[in-house]
Parts: C-alpha cells; structure tokens; sequence
C-alpha cells in the first residue's frame, strides 16, 4: 500500500469521524423540517447543552473518577433526557403557539432561540462563558488512544466509538420511523397535518415526539464530541450546528437518509481540504458553503431530495 493511499484512508477515517457527528445533528434539522417545514436554527445549540450537560453529569452528578463504561452510558443517558426535555418544552412553548402565523414568524422565534440559549448559557448560575475540559470516560483511552493500526493508518477508539454510537442510533431511529405507531403517525403528519387529524392522529404528540427524538440525536453528538475534541463551551453549538444545516440542505432537506449522507459528504470534504491543500485547515469551515453552493447549483432540491410543485 503506497504512502498516498494511506494517506487517503486516514483522511478518509477522520472525515467519517467529523461527518458521523454532522449526521447525528443534521438529522434533528431534517426531521423539524420534514414534520413543520421550519428551520429550527436552535437545534446546533440543544446540541452544545447536551455536551454541556455531559461534562456536568460526568463530574458533579455522578462524580466519576475513573473511566468506564457504565459511566460513559449513564453520562449519555442524562444528556438525552435534559436534551430530549429542553426539545419538548422549546416546541412547546416557543413553536406551537406560532403554529398558525406565518413562516417568518417561527423562523425569527427560532434564532431567538438560539440565542438565548448561546447567551444564557455564558451567565455565571448556568454554564459560565469558560471552555470546560470534558473528562474521559472511555476505559484505555488515555494511555492507548489508537484502537487499530494497519501501515501508517490509525483508527482510534473514539472514533471507533463514534461510528458505532452513530450506526445504533441511525438504525434505531429507522426502526422507530418504520415499524412504529408512531413512526406510521409522524409519517403521516409529515404529509398532511388535517388530514392526519381526521384520521385520528394527535398532532401535538407527533410534532412534540419529533423534536423530543431530534433533540437526544444531538445530546448525542454533543458527548461523543466532548470525547473525541475535549473542550466544552456554551458557544460550541453555533458552527456544527450551521454545518449541520448545510449538511440536511446537502442531503435534501426532509429526507433522513439524505442528512446523514449529507453529513458524511461534509465530513469527508473538510478532511481532504485540510489535507491536500495548502494552509486547508484556514479553508476547512468555509469548503462547506463552496460544497453546497456547488451542489444546489446542479441539483436545487440536494442529493436526494424531491422537487416539489406548488399548486397555486
């Protein structure tokens, strides 16, 4: 295996690694807007107060000294439960009583949103506008953080572990998409909101579980993240979760399967920029808007998206 292919490969690995995590966040975007066709632009920041969340629940709740498993689950598990609560109550109260006014009316709610979750986070009784250095809670990581070598190709076990953590939730979510009651009702809100009230369908439940489930995809993001770069602040949220976006748009916004292809696509390209061009890790953020620009030029509805035609 020639240097240059190696070299390939490990990008390749590190781009997977980054786009696992876009996935995971551009999947809440893709379903939000699947269901209401709103853009909920404080969904990179659910993300943030889930990483934030897990540094709290890793070292005053639980107070976990050493690394293990069983500590890394119960970590995650908090994460979900305060991210998936936090996504209920910002459907609650900020989305549903906008429901029947017009579309630019949410979308102003919703980067308000967002900034009161990036600005409140920083006050001294929530987070603290400090970076905070998330602990380890995988066993081993510390004194051996490579899990597998081949040639000069190193595959790490955070990374490892983010593909694994990514793969169980995206076949977990599809599960729930496809062979659920609840799936079959999302399904049909996504389609028709009368309609699927005629038909016996509590709207508010569906919508209220959509973003609740988007929402413990980002607490996940959020933990694994802290893992694999461990430093936490309550401004984290505000570029992944842009990149996230364009990740959906990439995809074709509304399609599940389209996010986490757009995901990976993204992750993959900043690898490579980082790699193979001069200075690229200057270039790496703004690749993202180049990539999209590029696509949606060719292809206006994304990857996998459909075109869809408006009866006037």
């Amino acid at each position: 295996m020639t240097q240059q292919l190696q070299q390939f490969l490990q990008q390749l690995i590190n781009g997977l690694s980054i786009g696992a995590i876009y996935a995971l966040i551009a999947v809440g975007y893709t379903m939000v807007y699947g269901v209401l066709r709103l853009i909920n632009f404080a969904h990179g920041d659910v993300y943030m107060v889930g990483a934030m969340t897990g540094f709290y629940a890793a070292t005053r709740w639980l107070h976990l000294d050493q690394p293990s498993w069983p500590g890394f689950f119960l970590v995650l598990l908090c994460s979900m439960l305060v991210c998936g609560t936090l996504g209920y109550f910002i459907e609650m109260f900020a989305y549903r009583p906008l429901r029947n006014q017009p579309r630019i009316v949410s979308l102003i709610t919703a980067i308000a949103v967002s900034m009161l979750l990036e600005f409140g986070g920083q006050a001294k009784w929530m987070f603290g506008p400090d970076p905070k250095a998330f602990p380890d809670l995988i066993p081993g990581v510390e004194l051996s953080p490579d899990l597998l070598h081949i040639g000069q190709i190193v595959i790490g076990k955070v990374d490892t572990l983010i593909f694994a953590v990514t793969l169980v939730m995206m076949f977990g979510l599809r599960y729930v998409v496809r062979e659920t009651k609840m799936g079959l009702a999302l399904r049909a809100v996504s389609y028709r909101f009368d309609t699927a009230s005629l038909m016996g369908v509590n709207v508010n439940r569906v919508i209220s579980f959509t973003f609740v489930l988007g929402s413990v995809l980002a607490a996940t993001a959020g933990v694994l993240v802290g893992l694999r770069s461990p430093k936490v602040d309550p401004l984290m949220g505000l570029l992944p979760g842009l990149k996230a976006f364009i990740a959906a748009v990439l995809g074709g916004i509304g399609d599940i399967g389209g996010a986490v292809a757009g995901g990976l696509l993204l992750g993959i390209t900043e690898a490579m920029v980082v790699s193979y061009f001069p200075h690229g890790s200057q270039y790496r953020d703004g690749v993202a808007f180049l990539v999209l620009i590029a696509i949606l030029v060719v292809k206006p509805s994304g990857l996998f998206g459909r075109a869809a035609i408006d009866k006037v």
